[in-house]
């Protein structure tokens, strides 16, 4: 258990804008920051993040809270996992508390898996560090290509000792299980039930998380035979999904955000010599086909993709329609080709980082005008050829989701393919035409607009009595948290708090909302132990229903700009302007609404009485209650209008 006083220091250091940036890429607008959605594949941002409040609201799918609840959502931590990464951020040592035995809970499956995986990581390291087999084969061949001691450390590179059980029965005798080892693909096991190492005699490669922990591994042999595969990789698991890494990028993101552009190669070799040029904003999807998951994750800091080819011709020709898939996430490609026989790797090495920076900034070019070259050369004066890359050329046109940049390219092309711009149109229109007809026959389901009067609100729907009842519940709840530490100075009431006013006024209201229940619940209970709970108090608290209810009552996805009066003249309600109609109406307008509720369930009892007396009886709490609405009525009336 982490002590109150380190999750107190975590807090007070934590600051929100950074934490989510490192996962998001954010704009500063106004108070706030906004952003793509990290949880949602969107082209409108709809991620809010508030610095003053310290929470962030994910529109399009209704996740909010702090830091911490990013963390948890976004890299499913455990709520301890998640202050020890932002410890570790902020380099604040972590005290812990013995839990008892008894309360000890069974360790996190996917943390186990980290855990093990991470130790593998600095066995490796050691081995190549520390014994005479690492440093002869291991550490000469890094050196031998160049890499410094810095980018080696840096990348946490690593060798496995060419012997069938050298990591997995250390690992075995440091008591990690060893069905860890097999699942995480550490380790093989043989037909009689034993294991082996995976790696054996390789340079090893760590694959690092968002969040800088090793989830899997890319081995290199150093052998000459043919039979042997070059590299081998970790299989995929519980934490590591291949489709959804890039090779670097944990090292990279900063750089990315910051140039506004990420650099994309092949393989592990390539992130690492251009990353000690100097150009960090540099990743890799390490040998596999691109995916569009890694392109949503590049996406997220960059709308500008620069590739950097080698000089194989016939592996760019085969790479060029999966690129495709980039211009149809939005994003802005440009290529560049190396010299033949050269890749990223070879030629900083043969050219220093000074000429290979110069030599990609001369030699970018646009995608489409890229791959229109290419696939005109081939073609040559072939006219059933030249007809097909044009088609080719107008179906990657299609993919870009701006009509703008698409008028743009066409105009272009039509220069480079020297045929008219109408008729690539032509073709253009023809094929929107036929992805409509499509997306007709098989519409993509649209994310449904939640009105602006309740943009929050995550129940299903109900009865119109207990929709109001649930917004009145509510609107208590954003009272509470907003105003609850503010001092009252009304005329007949001073120097009091308004949230153990409110408190106090609704003790004979029974709130049916669960998650509001519970918070008010939080909230008399802090007031009787004489705390105040303010936004902070329920922000970081343990359960997770009161964080996404205080985050929504926190949350706004718009805001007013500062001369909206000045450009419309349209007044907006000042809740503050008058605190006393704020607060008094809405416990009453809550009160009379559970009177409501009395009253409809009194007619249905007396529709369904059984004898004259139970009759009467019920008649007379109906009076009673129509009295109590008309006293709340009046009352209402008086407070608001006065």
């Amino acid at each position: 258990m982490i002590t109150k006083s380190t999750i107190d220091r975590i807090m007070e250091a934590t600051d929100i804008v950074e934490v989510i940036g490192d996962f998001v890429q954010l704009k500063k607008r106004g108070a706030n920051y906004i952003g793509l959605s990290p949880f949602a594949n969107e082209k409108t941002p709809s991620f809010t993040v508030s610095p003053a409040k310290g929470i962030f609201k994910d529109f399009s799918t209704g996740k909010g809270g702090s830091a911490v609840t990013f963390l948890m959502e976004h890299e499913k931590y455990s709520y301890p996992e998640a202050l020890k990464w932002l410890a570790k951020k902020y380099n604040i040592e972590v005290e812990e508390l013995r839990d008892k035995p008894e309360n000890a809970e069974a360790e996190n499956h996917r943390e186990s898996m980290l855990l093990v995986t991470n130790y593998a990581a600095k066995f490796f390291q050691e081995t190549m560090w520390d014994t005479a087999e690492g440093k002869n084969i291991g550490l000469s061949y890094f050196k031998e290509r160049g890499f410094t001691t810095e980018i080696i450390k840096k990348f946490e590179l690593g060798y496995s000792p060419d012997h069938w059980e050298a990591f997995t029965g250390t690992a075995i005798n440091k008591k990690y299980k060893p069905e860890l080892l097999e699942e995480t693909g550490l380790s093989i096991k043989r037909d009689n039930g034993t294991l082996y190492d995976r790696w054996r005699g390789r340079v090893m490669f760590p694959i690092h998380g968002f969040t800088g922990r090793v989830i899997a591994f890319g081995g290199r042999t150093l052998k000459t035979d043919k039979n042997v595969p070059k590299y081998v990789n970790s299989p995929e698991s519980e934490i590591y999904h291949k489709s959804n890494v890039l090779y670097g990028l944990f090292f990279a993101k900063k750089a990315i955000r910051d140039e506004d552009n990420c650099y994309l190669v092949e393989g592990y070799a390539d992130v690492l010599s251009v990353h000690q040029a100097g150009i960090e904003n540099v990743v890799a999807s390490s040998g596999t086909s691109l995916t569009v998951e890694q392109i949503r994750l590049i996406g997220r800091f960059t709308k500008n993709i620069t590739i950097l080819y080698d000089g194989d011709a016939a592996g760019i020709k085969a790479s060029l329609r999966g690129l495709d898939l980039i211009l149809e996430e939005g994003l802005n490609v440009k290529v560049v080709l190396f010299p033949d026989g050269h890749d990223p790797d070879s030629y900083v090495r043969q050219v220093g980082s000074s000429a290979f920076k110069t030599y990609i900034d001369q030699n970018r070019k646009d995608f489409i005008l890229y791959k229109t070259s290419i696939l005109l050369k081939e073609a040559g004066n072939d006219p059933i050829q030249r007809a097909n890359v044009i088609r080719e050329i107008v179906e990657s046109i299609a993919r870009i989701p701006d009509s703008i940049k698409q008028s743009v390219f066409v105009r272009e092309c039509s220069q480079q393919l020297q045929i008219d711009e109408r008729i690539l149109l032509s073709e253009l229109n023809k094929m929107r035409l036929a992805k409509s007809k499509k997306d007709g026959k098989q519409p993509e389901p649209m994310p449904v607009e939640e009105p602006p009067a309740d943009l929050w609100a995550d129940e299903p729907v109900k009865s119109n009595a207990s929709e109001k009842s649930t917004n009145q519940e509510r609107e208590i709840v954003r009272l509470l948290l907003i105003y609850g530490n503010q001092i009252i100075n009304w005329d007949n009431i001073a120097n009091t708090y308004i949230g153990p006013f409110m408190i106090a006024e609704l003790s004979d209201v029974e709130f049916e909302q669960p998650a509001c229940k519970a918070f008010v619940d939080i909230y008399k209970k802090e007031v009787e132990n004489g705390v105040l709970p303010g936004e902070q108090f329920f922000i970081h608290y343990p359960d997770k229903q009161i964080v996404d209810l205080a985050v929504d009552m926190l949350a706004t996805k718009y805001v007013l700009s500062e001369n909206w009066y000045n450009m419309h003249r349209i007044m907006v309600h000042d809740e503050q302007g008058n605190m006393k109609a704020t607060i008094l109406g809405a416990i009453f307008h809550l009160k009379k609404q559970k009177v409501s509720q009395i009253l409809e369930k009194l007619q249905a009892d007396l529709q369904n009485a059984q004898n004259a007396t139970d009759q009467d009886m019920i008649m007379m709490q109906y009076q009673q209650m129509k009295k109590i609405e008309k006293h709340i009525s009046d009352y209402l009336g008086s407070v608001i209008l006065r």
